[in-house]
């Protein structure tokens, strides 16, 4: 068994996760979740990253503390990795006690190591706003190409590097006023004493070919001593001995890791050496994107080196997210958050497109919304649960338990040796690889079942006893592939399991199918993605518009118009659980809530609230016309509608099915 402490990149908490977040995250929960299943310990830590200029200015434009401001972000961002089935062990902040504990000892370690150094500096100066600027908070005319308002540091015109000093016509992005510079000292961290080392670190196996090979680059020019101290006004960290200075945030960022770790050490009474420590056996593994590759395979190992702690076993890192063949951006719409997301679709969906597109380099990967929508309703919704759904309710017929044999155990013993193909693809984080292997063997399913007939056999009532067989050995299948996919969609293998009367624990339970067992009543495990509703992603936010008042009931009651049993039939109607309650804010009578359909999360906005306080509806079931259209609220997107009751009096009263039923039950 092996040991592993895994991390990905810690969030900036100046607002709410996006897509690129949301991607690195599933990667490495993906492979957090394989390696379980394998019999590997593996503990997950993250934490949002809260220091900075950027944090203090936005908390002053919004007239709150930064310590607020990050308490904010944070909840969201928790909830929103939630949401994403993100199975985070510990998720902490840089403004933490942990963090400055041991960032404070990490720079008496490097202090007395001899790896800080000091001089004075000019840098750019506000003297309006009286505070020192970064390089970004300066803008100007690139002094190589003449392009307009670039950044202080390089030009995204023509790539040209320089320092704010070196812009034509510099201005301060706080203030709007021309900057001046000033003189103050600052400490520096010596990197390129550890340059042997590092050289020797990045060919070890611990980084992907292609990403030593670009440091290659950085070790030709010299590695320079980098600058870890900012100038007050600065929110972070203070440096010990050193009045008005603070750590500079890439310092003490990734010193977060170690602080999650810390703080979940102490909270299981665990040893934190056991992971951090000089002697550590545990594999350590960062999975970040290849923009911050520089500080976490140079600066980092360094850092951890010079104050006598572990280097991590490995850095994983992947390539930028495109939307639509175009890179994210809020103007053109592709700048989508997950939250945006998850108002509106089921987010083991994007997991699964996500896994179906990434491999293990840093190549970049675009999420084209019409091949989303096609390779989800083909994959998982046409192959995958079409297995089961066929099956399940011949099965059901036919006393609910399945056969005592599989009339083909050389196909299931077929499928279930593919469990070490997939788990090494997983480990290696191929999971495109894994995805194309897991579909072709669906394909494979569906033609047993597409050939056998068993809609065919049912007819006849003497072939009952084959009815069964073939629906028995295309149920195990399906439980073969789903356990493939458990680290992709969680929740479906969870169902699926429970669909099954076996719990998914670790690749070795398909060694054996499963026989003779009774099975649970079958809810639909994944439903087909609407186009129109992916396409509303990247639509503009609807205008705010008053909210609608609610029409008054009338004195009396009109009878109401006819309609057909066909029309009645056109109408999905499911019990859900209420998984979720909240107020709406600016809203009298509304409540949002979020349901579990059986097969996918939604969220409904209901005028309940003058009759429900929110903690008096999680848990419970209530009715919810599902194939009702996503209807565009100011306050969100409501993907259904739960039946009340009201009269003439006070009061709106949710109808609420009998004890016994599940969620994705339908109404009949």
């Amino acid at each position: 068994m092996r040991r592993l402490l895994v991390t990905s990149a810690l969030p900036y908490a100046n607002g709410p996760l996006h897509f690129g977040h949301i991607l690195e995250a599933v990667q490495t929960d993906i492979w957090v979740r394989a390696l379980r299943l394998a019999g590997h310990e593996c503990v997950y830590v993250c934490a949002d990253d809260t220091h900075g200029t950027p944090m203090m200015l936005k908390a002053q434009a919004e007239g709150v503390p930064p310590e607020r401001l990050i308490e904010s972000v944070a909840a969201e961002h928790r909830a929103t990795y939630a949401d994403f089935l993100i199975g985070l062990d510990f998720f902490h902040s840089t403004h933490s006690d942990e963090n400055r504990e041991l960032t404070e000892r990490i720079f008496r370690a490097l202090d007395a190591g001899g790896y800080i150094s000091r001089r004075t500096i000019r840098q750019a100066y506000d003297a309006e706003a009286a505070m020192f600027l970064p390089d970004r908070y300066v803008k100007g005319t690139c002094p190589r190409c003449g392009a307009k308002d670039q950044y202080g540091d390089a030009c995204e015109v023509c790539g040209a590097t320089y320092t704010p000093s070196d812009l034509i016509d510099p201005v301060s992005v706080v203030s709007g006023t021309r900057p001046v510079e000033r003189e103050s000292e600052h400490l520096f961290f010596r990197l390129a004493a550890f340059e042997p080392m590092l050289r020797e670190w990045t060919r070890s196996g611990a980084l992907d070919d292609s990403v030593a090979n670009k440091l290659d680059e950085w070790f030709d020019t010299g590695l320079r001593d980098w600058d870890i101290s900012r100038d007050a006004p600065y929110f972070g960290f203070g440096i010990p001995g050193h009045p008005g200075k603070y750590f500079y945030v890439w310092l003490d960022a990734p010193v977060g890791y170690m602080a999650a770790s810390l703080a979940l050490a102490r909270s299981r009474g665990l040893a934190f050496d056991d992971w951090w420590g000089p002697a550590s056996t545990v594999e350590l593994h960062h999975c970040i994107g290849k923009d911050i590759l520089y500080f976490h395979t140079l600066f980092w190992p360094a850092v951890l080196r010079g104050a006598g702690l572990r280097l991590p076993t490995a850095v994983h890192a992947h390539g930028f997210l495109t939307v639509n063949g175009q890179k994210m951006s809020k103007s053109r719409g592709t700048f989508i958050t997950g939250r945006r997301y998850l108002d509106r679709l089921p987010a083991e969906a994007l997991r699964y497109y996500f896994a179906a597109k990434l491999g293990p380099g840093i190549d970049d990967m675009d999420l084209s919304l019409d091949d989303f929508v096609s390779r989800y309703n083909a994959d998982v919704v046409g192959k995958l649960v079409n297995i089961a759904s066929r099956c399940a309710g011949f099965i059901a017929r036919g006393g609910g338990r399945l056969a005592a044999e599989l009339p083909e155990p050389e196909l299931y013993d077929e499928f279930a040796a593919a469990r070490s193909r997939i788990a090494s693809l997983y480990e290696a984080r191929d999971t495109a690889t894994a995805i194309r292997e897991i579909a072709a063997l669906a394909d494979r399913a569906n033609q047993y079942i597409d050939a056998r007939k068993p809609w065919n056999l049912a007819k006849d009532p003497a072939q009952g006893a084959s009815v069964g067989a073939v629906c028995t050995q295309g149920l195990n299948l399906f439980r073969v592939l789903v356990t493939y996919l458990q680290p992709v969609r969680p929740a479906m293998a969870e169902r699926a399991g429970a669909f099954l009367g076996r719990p998914i624990r670790q690749w070795d339970d398909v060694a054996e199918p499963l026989l003779g067992t009774a099975l649970a009543p079958y809810v639909p495990l994944a439903t087909r993605l609407d186009p129109k509703v992916v396409a509303s992603l990247i639509e503009p936010e609807p205008a705010v518009a008053p909210a609608a008042a609610a029409p008054a009931a009338p004195a009396v009651s009109e009878p109401a118009t006819e309609i057909s049993v066909d029309e009645f039939n056109r109408i999905d109607l499911r019990v859900a659980r209420v998984v979720a309650a909240a107020l709406v804010e600016g809203a009298d009578k509304l409540l949002q809530l979020t349901l579990d359909v059986g097969d996918e999360q939604r969220t409904v906005f209901a005028g309940i609230r003058g009759t429900y306080a929110p903690e008096q509806l999680v848990g419970r079931h209530v009715v919810v016309v599902a194939n009702l259209k996503p209807r565009k609220m100011r306050f969100g997107l409501s993907q259904g509608m739960v039946l009340a009751a009201s009269s003439d009096g006070p009061g709106v009263f949710l109808i609420a099915p009998d004890a016994g039923v599940s969620a994705g039950m339908r109404v009949k």
